[in-house]
């Protein structure tokens, strides 16, 4: 259990922070920018729960509870893959307990066959819409790309397992699923990208 008595410690005034293991890091490094970029998209699902909670009528409830639930599970998934990406592997020998799992790739690619199974077939690509949810959904799912940018840089250059980047992969095809499970659950009709001709 973490316990946080005082919100602020003034020691990030220079412009340096310190990471899982003890050390301390510039806020610039690309590490801080990974689990930054991490906690930005957990904050952005916490968004499309939010959009889920206010729109009692217009989404069954059945999927509802299951989309709570899911989209609950990956915000616990993403503070742990934060919680990794802020230890470096090679400083002191020291590595956190927490991080993505093979078990977790899997249910994502088991809640992604899933939603996809009534889904219509696409035709072409979809445009960031389909009704509340759906377009907060598309929303998360362009952040955690960015996060995936980012880790893929880190991975490149850092000890890291593969397992952070292989989640945020499959999590990006997940909230895209989602969006359109959403969207037909609404009852909105998803726009679809027409490619302008060039005169």
């Amino acid at each position: 259990m973490v316990y946080l008595s005082k919100i602020y410690t003034r020691t990030g005034d220079d412009g340096g922070t310190m990471l899982a293991d003890g050390s301390r890091a510039p806020k610039h490094a690309l590490r801080v920018g990974a689990y930054g970029d991490v906690d930005e998209l957990n904050a952005v699902v916490g968004l499309v729960r939010m959009e889920l909670a206010r729109a009692p009528g217009a989404l069954p409830a059945p999927f509802r509870e299951a989309a709570d639930e899911q989209l609950g599970r990956i915000q616990q998934e993403l503070f742990d893959l934060g919680a990794e990406l802020s230890t470096p592997e090679d400083t002191h020998g020291k590595k956190t307990r927490a991080g993505v799992t093979d078990a977790s790739i899997d249910r994502l690619e088991a809640w992604i066959d899933a939603w996809n199974e009534e889904l219509e077939p696409l035709r072409s690509f979809v445009l960031p819409g389909g009704g509340p949810v759906g377009a907060t959904a598309h929303l998360a799912r362009t952040v955690c790309r960015r996060a995936e940018r980012t880790v893929c840089r880190l991975c490149a250059e850092q000890t890291v397992r593969p397992h952070p980047l292989r989640y945020l992969n499959r999590l990006s095809d997940y909230l895209f699923v989602f969006a359109r499970a959403a969207a037909a659950a609404g009852g909105h009709p998803e726009p679809l990208w027409t490619p302008t001709e060039r005169s």
